[in-house]
């Protein structure tokens, strides 16, 4: 960060946008994973039939045919790539995960579970899907 935030509007719209970054990180981890799923359960419907069969396989949109000799190897590939990139989000996310935590205790932010939340008489209210509500004040002395 190249400068300190002024006021408290802009600590809060800070501090939402990182909390925005942790969830798209944790959105394309789990993409990934499902990603990664898919290329499992491909690699072990073809890992047992005979080198020499006929498969397709989708390359940008073309579907191309191939020997599962030649696809086995390139489907294993990319789900090693995926798996990487998955370790290096996950390194990301936890990076991310600190520095909320440091500007969370930097400016003694709070979450405080809306009103809906609190009070369980029954009655939901517009507001109760809403994440939460930065309480305190972010430059005041208590």
């Amino acid at each position: 960060m190249a400068s300190e935030p002024v006021n408290e509007q802009a600590i809060a719209n800070l501090y939402t946008g990182m909390r925005s970054e942790l969830n798209q990180i944790y959105s394309k981890i789990t993409e990934l994973e499902m990603e990664a799923s898919e290329h499992s359960l491909v690699i072990n419907a073809i890992q047992p039939l005979d080198p020499s069969r006929r498969c397709y396989r989708m390359i940008g949109g073309v579907l191309v045919e191939r020997t599962i000799k030649e696809v086995l190897p390139a489907v294993q590939r990319n789900k090693e790539g995926i798996e990487e990139v998955i370790a290096r989000l996950n390194e990301a996310l936890e990076k991310k995960k600190k520095e909320i935590t440091d500007f969370e205790a930097k400016y003694k932010i709070r979450i405080r579970k809306a009103e809906s939340e609190v009070k369980d008489d029954g009655n939901k209210k517009e507001g109760a899907a809403s994440q939460g509500v930065l309480v305190g004040p972010a430059g005041s002395s208590e």
